[in-house]
Formats: structure tokens, sequence, C-alpha cells
């Protein structure tokens, strides 16, 4: 009895003492077979239960999955902050382009009529935002920065002044000139439209705005605001879009 009971100590001591090896060759970094291992396992604790032991076998399939997901991730976002950095003007064109068409596209969803989808539409949104919105905001963005570096929260405010005042009502008035014109409307109509539409627009645009204004100015990088900007205007693109669609107004 007494022999049997230390030969099991001896056993269990062996045991431990080898798990030990395994850990501390783990946190350094050194490799070893899984295959060499589980059987090295196997014969030192005979007793274990075999579920126990394919946890040490590696992670399982579904935070493998996982790992794989946040690494594609990670590569977009570099491969995508490597492209604002070698050719920013065109990143953040095409960048605000697709907002534009995904806003236009979803504003259709949700006010769809029996007329079906106009894919027109959602071509001149794209547009808008690849030829004079991404643009202009590239320049926008650089020349606050540049004009009002700091971000204390007086310069902050400052800018977000310069935004509702100039940027906005400038890029909104671009903006439904340009879809009426393409919609073929006159001159006359373009002004009766913008005395109709573009007040109440830069009303609701005051409550919408400022606190997307504060993120963007305080805290995120200047290359990065656009895109920020933008992903902002999704939502607000929307409700845009929708009144760029209304019906023109009657001049007779």
């Amino acid at each position: 009895m007494g022999s049997s009971g230390n030969t099991l100590k001896r056993l269990s001591k062996r045991c431990l003492l080898r798990l030990s090896a395994d850990c501390h060759l783990l946190l350094h970094g050194k490799s070893f077979g899984e295959a060499t291992l589980t059987s090295q396992r196997w014969r030192l604790c005979p007793l274990s239960s075999p579920r126990k032991l394919a946890g040490f076998k590696g992670a399982p399939p579904s935070r493998a999955f996982s790992t794989s997901s946040s690494s594609s991730k990670v590569g977009f976002l570099r491969w995508y902050l490597a492209k604002l950095e070698s050719k920013p003007l065109i990143t953040k064109a095409v960048t605000t382009s697709i907002i534009f068409a995904a806003a236009d596209f979803t504003s259709q969803m949700i006010t769809s009529e029996s007329s079906g989808y106009d894919s027109i539409r959602t071509l001149r949104m794209a547009a808008y935002g690849l030829l004079l919105l991404g643009p202009s905001q590239h320049l926008w963005f650089n020349l606050l920065s540049k004009a009002l570096p700091r971000r204390d929260m007086l310069t902050t405010f400052k800018k977000m002044f310069l935004g509702q005042a100039v940027y906005g009502p400038v890029s909104t008035t671009v903006f439904f000139s340009y879809n009426a014109a393409l919609q073929g409307e006159s001159g006359e109509e373009i002004v009766a439209r913008l005395k109709r539409d573009l007040l109440p627009t830069l009303i609701n645009g005051a409550m919408f705005w400022p606190l997307c204004d504060f993120v963007t100015y305080k805290f995120v990088p200047v290359h990065l605001q656009p895109l920020m900007n933008s992903t902002c205007a999704y939502i607000w693109t929307i409700y845009l879009t929708y009144m760029a669609s209304l019906k023109k107004v009657s001049i007779d």
C-alpha cells in the first residue's frame, strides 16, 4: 500500500513538473509539436479526461474564425490608412461617393413607392459625392486645420460655427442645384426649389450636425475627419436625398 502511494505521488509530481515545463516553454515563445505534447501528457497523466486534454490542442474553431475576421479588419484598416496617406483626395472622394450611394439606396428603400427603385438617382448621388462633396471636404478640413490648428474648446466651437455658417449652407445649396439641374429643371425652377427647401434643411441640419462636428473637430485626426463627416452624413444624406427627390416647384 505504501509503495503504491509513493508511486502515485511520484507520477503526480512528474506530471506537474512536465506541465510546468510546458507552460514555461509557451511563455517564452518556444514551439513544439502538438501531437508530441498531447502524447506526453497522456503518458504522464493517464487518469486525465480526454475532454480536458483536448483543450490543450489549440483554440476552438469559433475563436480561430474570430481571430481571422479580426485580422482581415485590421488588414483593411491598414490598407485604407495607407491609401489616405498616399492618395488622400481620391480616397476621400471615393469613400464619400460610396456613402452617398448607400444612403440614397437606403432612402429609396424607406420611402419607395410603386414606381420602384431609381438607379439613376443613386448614380447622381454617387457622382455628387465623388466629384463635389468628397474633394470639397478634403479642402475644407485641411483649411480649417491650418487656420485653426488648436483643439481647445474655443477653437472647436469656432470650427463648428464656420461649418454651420459657411460650409453647410454652401454645400447644401450646391447639392440641391446640382441634383435639380441633372433632373432637367430650369434656373427659375432651381431658385424656387432653393426657396422652398434650403431653409428647412439648414434648420434641421442645425439640430443634427453640432454633435457630429464637435466630435470630429475635437477628437478626430485631420486626415480622418472627412471619413467621420461622411459617416455622420450617412443618416443625414438619407434625409437630404429625400428632400432632393421632392417634386419641383411650380412657377406658373
